[in-house]
């Protein structure tokens, strides 16, 4: 996969150099360039914003150094049928998820334009909607200085789907919200620690207890921090045993739903 990012701090993204992404990119399953916005300027202060028409606090980016700044991505790309996507961050956007991630990792190519300030000249999205197919994405439901650090969780997010970067691929499948769930809690060496000790079924050796207790305990878990996502399900997902740790956890069956009572 190719990762562009445009920015006007590219050396924020110097993270994503490390570890396995870092890996990734030494053996050829990764490719990122991070592009610097203040190089497709035209005057000698490498200006990239000006007031907002209308008035109001802040400074907007200007279109212009955005618009060639893609251009000079495009160029890079590969011609392919369909058109490549562009990532915004933005809290206006759609909510990045896990399923989100599983989507753009099946994407060749990926380019990220990381806004400041007040946010980009809206018609570079529409400028930007003839060339590529743009994505408006927000990380969360709250307001950062700027898309760099969205971008970096993102990249991770997507870089680790990728095949051959994660050492094992299993423990992709058994990471919270691969499923819908939250990841069950894990334990190491030594069994007994400062008076706290690694639950018995995981010294017993069954592993047929075990996967049990693991899933009983994303169940109980997710209840617990995030239950809105069991909010809703469909009971027939899930097995008998499933249902009645969703009972004792105050979940009963309405119109065929999962509801908390």
């Amino acid at each position: 996969m190719r990762v562009d990012v445009v920015s006007i701090f590219p050396e924020y993204l110097a993270p994503l150099r490390l570890s396995l992404l870092g890996r990734a990119q030494e053996d050829g399953i990764l490719q990122l360039s991070v592009h610097d916005l203040r190089d497709f300027t035209a005057d000698r202060h490498r200006t990239v914003d000006d007031t907002p028409y209308g008035g109001g606090a802040g400074m907007v980016m200007k279109p212009e150094p955005w618009a060639l700044a893609l251009e000079a991505v495009l160029a890079e790309l590969p011609e392919t049928n369909e058109a490549p996507t562009l990532i915004v961050p933005s809290p206006a956007g759609e909510v990045f998820t896990q399923a989100l991630a599983e989507e753009l990792a099946q994407e060749p190519s990926l380019t990220f334009a990381c806004g400041r300030y007040e946010g980009i000249d809206e018609r570079v999205l529409e400028w930007a909607a003839e060339h590529f197919r743009v994505r408006p994405v927000s990380l969360g439901d709250y307001v950062l200085n700027g898309g760099e650090v969205a971008v970096m969780a993102m990249v991770e997010a997507v870089g680790r789907l990728l095949p051959g970067v994660v050492g094992n691929p299993e423990s992709l499948v058994e990471e919270s919200h691969s499923d819908g769930l939250l990841e069950y809690p894990v334990y190491t060496k030594p069994s007994s620690w400062r008076g706290h000790d690694v639950p018995d079924v995981l010294l017993s050796g069954n592993h047929g207890l075990i996967a049990r207790w693991r899933r009983e305990q994303q169940f109980r878990r997710t209840a617990a921090r995030r239950p809105e996502l069991l909010e809703g399900a469909d009971p027939a997902e899930f097995t008998g045993r499933e249902r009645e740790v969703l009972r004792e956890l105050g979940y009963d069956v309405v119109d065929g739903r999962l509801v908390r009572q």
